[in-house]
C-alpha cells in the first residue's frame, strides 16, 4: 500500500498538472511549491476557490494587433479634435460671410478702361451687359460648362469627394495637374469671398463657404451666379460679356462650337483665348465637345458636326476699334495688379491716331498689291526709342483671325538679322570702311549665295550691309564666331531661341516682330537696351495708383561709337541700298530689309531719332509670295506709316553720327525723288556745276 503514494509523488516531480489541464515539466528532484488558495485537485464550483475570468474577444484582438489598435485610437482622437476645430472654423468663417445680396447678386466684376497716351478711350472691358438668367441660355452652353468643370454638380453638396479622388488619381497617373478638384460651388466661393492666395486657410475657407452657398442658394442660382462672374479671358467677366467680346452677340445666341469655346476658357482663359491662339482655342473646343459626349449630353456624330462648324469670331468684340493692343493689355494686366475686384483705368503708350493709320495702311496694302503678289497677312509694330509701343497691328483682319502676329508669330527674319552680325564685327575691331571680299565662298561646308547671284569682289562693310551681301555676312560670322553673334542679339533684346550655326548670319533663327523691333531700338537711342512695353500706369476707380512704370531702359548695351557706326551703315541702306523705298522725305532714317528663302517672309525694320518701326509681310501657312522682298511691300508700308508719324517732328540726326555726308543728306530731301518725266532733279544739276560735270 506504500507504493502508490511513492509513484504519485515521483510523477508529480516529473510533471505538474495545472487546474486547466496544461502541463509543464519539472526537473527531477526539484521541490514543488505549495499553491495558496484551494487545495490542489479541488473541482470547479467548490466553495472557497477563486474564479478566473476568460479575457474578452476585444482584449484578445488588441493583444494580437497592438499597432493597428494604436493607429485606430489615434485616428479617432484626431477626428474628434478635427471636428471640434472644423466646427469652430465654420462658426468663425460663417460669421464673416458678407450679405449675399450685396456680395453675390448686386456686386459686379471690375470694369477696365484702356486709355491711349492722350487719354482717348481705346476700349472698355468688363461685365457691362448686365446679369443674364440661366433659363435664357442655350442648354448646350450650360451642358458644356457642366461637362467640363463639374459633372456631378447636381449631385454633390458643394464639395465632391468622389471628384477629388478622381482628380487625384488622374493627376498622379499623368505626373502633372490635368484635372482640378474644385467644384463649381467652390470656384464661386473663391470668386465671391476670397483672395487668390493659395494657403491652407484659404482652402478651408473655400470649403466652408461652398457648403454655406449650397445651403443658402439653389443649384440653379449657384450656376447662374457662377456664369455671370467667372473670368473668360480678354478682360471679360461673365458669359454675356465674353460672348459679345469674342462673337459680337449675346450669349443667348451662341452656336454649339461657340458654347464649347466659352466653356473651354474657364480652365485657363489666358492660354485658350482665341485672341491669343486660334489653334489652341480650336483644339480646346474639340476637348469640350468630347467631354459632352462622355457626359451624355451629345452623341459622337453631333460632336463631329459641331467640330466642323466655324467659330465666326468678332472683329471688334462689340466695343473697340483697337483690338490688338487692347488684347495685349488684357493679357498683361493680371501680372501688374493680380486678381483685382475693383474698376481699373489703364494708361498706355498707344498713339490712337498712329494705331488707326497703321491698321488701315496694312489692310489697304494687302487688299491691293498684296492680293496681286499672293501676300495674305502682315503685322506692324511702332515704338518710341525707349520701347513704348505706339502702334501694334497683329494682322489684316481681327474678325478673320485675332491671332497677334506681331507678338506671337515666330518667323525667320532673313537679312533683317544682319545688323547683329555687323555689330559683333565692329565690336571685334572692324569699321564701316573695312574692306571685305564678295565672291563665291564655302564656310564649314556651307556655300551661301547672294540674292542676285552676282558678286562684286572687294567691298566695304558699309556697302555690303546696304546691298545685303550674303557672302560678306557669312564670312564675318565665321570670323567673329556665331556664338558672338547670338550673344550680341541677346544683349540687344532678342529672347527667342537662337541656334549658333553659321547660317544664323542670314537670319535662319525664328523671332517675333516685336522683339526684333525692340532690338533695333538701341541704335535709335544711343545704345540703351529697352523692354517693349504698353502699360504706363494702372489706377483704381477712385484714382489710387496701383502700378506705375518707372524703368525706362535696361542700361547701356551698345557703346555710343558702335551705335553711331551702325547708324551710318544702315542709313546707307535706306539712301542707296535695298531699303530705298522706305526713305522719309525730310528725315534721317536707317534700317534693314529682310527676305527669306522662296519669298516666304519679307521684313523691313527701320528707325529715326523719333520712332523705331517694323513690318512683316507673309502668309500664315508659309506659302511663297510672288517675289515680295523686304525692299518692296514692307519698305513701302513702313514709309507710309512713318510719313504720318513724322508729320510734326523736327528732323534730328541719329545718335553717334555727325549727320549724314553732304550728298547723302541731300539725297534724303523731299525733292530727291526721281522725276516721272525723266528730267534730272535741280539739286543734281547744281552739284554737277560745282563739281565740274
Amino acid at each position: 500500500m506504500q507504493s502508490a503514494p511513492t509513484s504519485l509523488a515521483f510523477a508529480c516531480r516529473e510533471e505538474r498538472v495545472t487546474m486547466h489541464g496544461a502541463r509543464r515539466s519539472v526537473r527531477p528532484g526539484a521541490k514543488m511549491q505549495r499553491r495558496s488558495g484551494p487545495a490542489f485537485g479541488t473541482r470547479r464550483g467548490v466553495p472557497g476557490r477563486r474564479k478566473r475570468r476568460r479575457p474578452s474577444q476585444l482584449k484578445r484582438w488588441v493583444a494580437r494587433h497592438p499597432l493597428l489598435y494604436r493607429g485606430i485610437r489615434f485616428s479617432l482622437i484626431a477626428a474628434i479634435w478635427g471636428a471640434i476645430v472644423l466646427g469652430l472654423a465654420v462658426i468663425y468663417f460663417i460669421a464673416r460671410v458678407p450679405d449675399p445680396v450685396i456680395a453675390a447678386l448686386d456686386d459686379r466684376p471690375p470694369n477696365v478702361t484702356v486709355l491711349a497716351q492722350d487719354g482717348t478711350v481705346l476700349a472698355e472691358r468688363g461685365l457691362r451687359r448686365g446679369h443674364v438668367r440661366l433659363d435664357v441660355l442655350p442648354p448646350y452652353l450650360v451642358h458644356a460648362v457642366l461637362a467640363t468643370e463639374d459633372r456631378r454638380f447636381y449631385a454633390h453638396f458643394g464639395i465632391d469627394p468622389l471628384g477629388l479622388v478622381r482628380a487625384s488619381f488622374r493627376n498622379a497617373s499623368a505626373g502633372t495637374v490635368v484635372e482640378g478638384g474644385s467644384t463649381i460651388t467652390q470656384q464661386l466661393a473663391k470668386n465671391l469671398f476670397l483672395s487668390p492666395k493659395r494657403t491652407i486657410t484659404r482652402k478651408l475657407e473655400e470649403v466652408v463657404y461652398a457648403v454655406w452657398l449650397e445651403q443658402r442658394f439653389s443649384k440653379d442660382e449657384i450656376l447662374e451666379l457662377y456664369l455671370n462672374r467667372v473670368y473668360f479671358g480678354g478682360g471679360t467677366y461673365g458669359v454675356e460679356a465674353a460672348s459679345r467680346r469674342y462673337f459680337g452677340k449675346s450669349s443667348r445666341f451662341v452656336t454649339l462650337p461657340q458654347a464649347a469655346l466659352l466653356a473651354g476658357l474657364l480652365k485657363a482663359p489666358s492660354r485658350y483665348a482665341p485672341t491669343r491662339s486660334v489653334k489652341l482655342a480650336s483644339g480646346r473646343v474639340d476637348e469640350v465637345l468630347e467631354n459632352m459626349v462622355q457626359a451624355g449630353y451629345l452623341s459622337p456624330e453631333q460632336a463631329r458636326n459641331a467640330s466642323q462648324q466655324p467659330l465666326k469670331l468678332s472683329a471688334k468684340g462689340d466695343d473697340t476699334g483697337y483690338p490688338y493692343p487692347v488684347d495685349w493689355v488684357a493679357e498683361l494686366l493680371p501680372e501688374f495688379v493680380g486678381d483685382n475686384d475693383g474698376d481699373l483705368i489703364v494708361e498706355t503708350t498707344i498713339d490712337a491716331g498712329l494705331q488707326r493709320v497703321s491698321q488701315q495702311a496694312l489692310r489697304r496694302l494687302l487688299d491691293g498689291e498684296g492680293a496681286e503678289l499672293a501676300a495674305g497677312e502682315g503685322a506692324v509694330v511702332v515704338l518710341d526709342p525707349l520701347g513704348g509701343v505706339k502702334a501694334l497691328v497683329g494682322g489684316r483682319s481681327y474678325s478673320t483671325s485675332p491671332f497677334d502676329r506681331a507678338l506671337k508669330a515666330l518667323r525667320q527674319p532673313g537679312s533683317a538679322f544682319k545688323p547683329f552680325v555687323y555689330l559683333a564685327a565692329l565690336e571685334s575691331g572692324y569699321t564701316p570702311d573695312s574692306v571685305a571680299y564678295d565672291g563665291p565662298t564655302t564656310v564649314a561646308g556651307w556655300s551661301p549665295r547672294n540674292y542676285t547671284g552676282l558678286y562684286q569682289g572687294e567691298i566695304s562693310l558699309r556697302d555690303s550691309l546696304a546691298q545685303s551681301i550674303n557672302t560678306v555676312a557669312a564670312r564675318l560670322a565665321a570670323e567673329v564666331g556665331p556664338w558672338r553673334v547670338v550673344r550680341t542679339a541677346r544683349r540687344l533684346g532678342i529672347h527667342s531661341r537662337l541656334h549658333d550655326r553659321l547660317s544664323i548670319a542670314l537670319g535662319t533663327a525664328e523671332v517675333t516682330l516685336l522683339e526684333l523691333v525692340g532690338a533695333y531700338a538701341p541704335f535709335a537711342n544711343g545704345g540703351q537696351g529697352v523692354l517693349p512695353h504698353i502699360i504706363t500706369r494702372v489706377r483704381s476707380g477712385d484714382g489710387a495708383v496701383l502700378y506705375e512704370r518707372r524703368r525706362s531702359t535696361t542700361g547701356q548695351v551698345v557703346a555710343l561709337q558702335f551705335a553711331g557706326a551702325m547708324n551710318d551703315m544702315m542709313n546707307a541702306t535706306v539712301i542707296r541700298g535695298t531699303g530705298k523705298k522706305a526713305a522719309i522725305e525730310g528725315q534721317v532714317a536707317a534700317g534693314k530689309t529682310g527676305t527669306t528663302q522662296s519669298f516666304r517672309d519679307a521684313w523691313f525694320v527701320g528707325y529715326t531719332a523719333h520712332y523705331v518701326g517694323g513690318v512683316w509681310i507673309g502668309n500664315d501657312n508659309g506659302s511663297r509670295m510672288r517675289k515680295v522682298t523686304g525692299g518692296t511691300l514692307p519698305a513701302k508700308l513702313w514709309h507710309d506709316i512713318m510719313l504720318y508719324a513724322h508729320r510734326d517732328k523736327t528732323p534730328l540726326p541719329l545718335p553717334g553720327t555727325r549727320g549724314p555726308r553732304l550728298q547723302d543728306a541731300v539725297a534724303a530731301l523731299p525733292w530727291h525723288a526721281p522725276r516721272s518725266d525723266g528730267d534730272t532733279p535741280l539739286f543734281q544739276r547744281v552739284l554737277g556745276i560745282f563739281s565740274g560735270q
